[in-house]
C-alpha cells in the first residue's frame, strides 16, 4: 500500500527534497542513461505528489495547474523507484495525481508529455495519444490529453 502525500514546494522539508531529487535521478539519469536538466526552475510551481512506502520515497509525480507547463493542467516526472514496480505503484501515484488535479484545480482535463514505451500504461489510465511522436533529451515522447 502506497501512502501518498500531497505538497506544495515551500511545505517540503529539506529531507523530502533530497529524496524526491535522489529518486528522479536514480531513474531519469542513471537508470535511463539520460544526460539532462532535472532540476529546471518548474518544481517551485508545482504541487509534489509523494508515494511512501514504510516510509521511504517510491513514486512520485509533480502535478501543474493549467497554464503552468502547458495550456491544461499536467502531471509530470513521474517515477517508480525500479525496485519497487512490481507493486503497480505507477497506477496508484498517477490516479494519486488525477485526484489532487481535479482536488486542487478543479478540472479534469490533463496533458502529459510521455515516454512513448508507456503509452500503453498511460492508455490504461485514460489518457489518448494527441499529435506526433517527438524526441525529448534524446528519448521518444508523445503528448497525450486525459478528460
Amino acid at each position: 500500500m502506497l501512502e501518498i502525500k500531497t505538497k506544495s514546494f515551500n511545505e517540503l522539508n529539506t529531507k523530502e527534497l533530497y529524496d524526491v531529487l535522489q529518486l528522479r535521478s536514480e531513474v531519469f539519469v542513471v537508470e535511463q542513461d539520460c544526460v539532462y536538466q532535472d532540476i529546471d526552475g518548474k518544481d517551485q510551481k508545482a504541487l509534489h505528489i509523494l508515494g511512501y512506502r514504510d516510509s521511504k520515497l517510491v513514486a512520485y509525480t509533480r502535478i501543474f495547474q493549467p497554464g503552468d507547463y502547458f495550456e491544461e493542467a499536467s502531471i509530470g516526472r513521474v517515477v517508480v523507484k525500479q525496485s519497487e514496480r512490481q507493486h503497480k505503484f505507477g497506477y496508484d501515484i498517477m490516479k494519486a495525481s488525477i485526484k489532487a488535479i481535479n482536488d486542487h484545480y478543479n478540472t479534469s482535463e490533463i496533458r502529459i508529455s510521455a515516454q512513448t514505451y508507456l503509452k500503453r500504461f498511460y492508455n490504461n489510465l485514460g489518457f489518448k495519444e494527441v499529435g506526433e511522436g517527438y524526441l525529448e533529451d534524446g528519448i521518444p515522447h508523445i503528448n497525450m490529453l486525459y478528460n
